[in-house]
């Protein structure tokens, strides 16, 4: 999504006021959780809804 609104990580860290190391988790797909006011502010920036930013996988499926 970062790439099709042709914003830099660094823009979308300073826009949303989340530091680039939070935001590098969050983009990794390493985070465990997300607060729905950062959720919000995110897709307010970008421009779309949570269900384009992120993905549901149910972590037992590999088991």
């Amino acid at each position: 999504m970062l790439a099709r609104r042709k914003m830099s990580l660094t823009e979308l860290s300073e826009r949303v006021g989340i530091t680039m190391a939070n935001l590098s988790i969050l983009k990794s797909g390493k985070a465990k959780a997300i607060r729905f006011s950062t959720l919000e502010a995110i897709c307010r920036e970008l421009n779309c809804k949570p269900g384009d930013i992120i993905d549901y996988t149910d972590e037992f499926d590999d088991k």
